[in-house]
């Protein structure tokens, strides 16, 4: 069991990985979990307020059963095959707890700073979520799909876009962590 329990290493999680895009090549489909949310949207009927929405969601059916798979993994592999912590260097946890008061870093699966449901209450709370839930829709649109789908099918077919893309991701990040997070929080 302690397979299961814990962390693969890159050296097998990174080969696993590079099959299933092999795979999914070889087939002629490609990997991305922002555009499900298009295929989710139009299976409800939203091609009927907007023509992107317009298309045969049934042809993208596969990769509904992949979003679905990742939750129902990853409440698994949460709920029933980890200890709830998360190991993290000693000194980003005293550097969380410093600069941003997230003392529960290293203790708890996810910080209860920032996670809790009282947090849910604080009206700053709902609109950084809100902000922030747009923000990354709409760039993961008009980047042309999201950071897994870039990074992990655009790079393997070796599409400049994607390179370009993940770069920004990368850019984005930095600016958000060392930039804004710290005026936010």
């Amino acid at each position: 069991m302690d397979l299961i329990y814990e962390p693969w290493p890159w050296y097998v999680a990174g080969p696993l990985i590079a099959l299933v895009m092999f795979v999914l090549l070889l087939v002629g489909k490609q990997f991305g979990m922002s555009s499900n949310l298009r295929t989710a949207c139009a299976a409800v009927g939203a091609g009927k307020a907007s023509e992107f929405f317009k298309f045969d969601w049934k042809a993208e059916r596969w990769n509904l059963m992949v979003v679905l798979g990742a939750i129902l993994g990853g409440f698994i592999a949460s709920t029933y095959l980890s200890e709830n912590t998360v190991n993290i260097n000693s000194e980003i946890a005293q550097q969380l707890s410093d600069d941003y008061n997230i003392k529960s870093a290293g203790q708890a699966y996810l910080p209860t700073e920032i996670f809790a449901a009282e947090n849910l209450a604080n009206p700053l709370n709902i609109a950084i979520l809100l902000i922030g839930g747009i923000l990354v829709g709409f760039g993961a649109r008009y980047a042309g799909g999201c950071t897994s789908g870039h990074a992990i099918s655009g790079l393997s077919n070796l599409q400049l876009p994607s390179l370009i893309a993940v770069i920004g991701f990368f850019i984005g990040g930095l600016v958000m962590i060392h930039l804004l997070y710290p005026i936010i929080f």
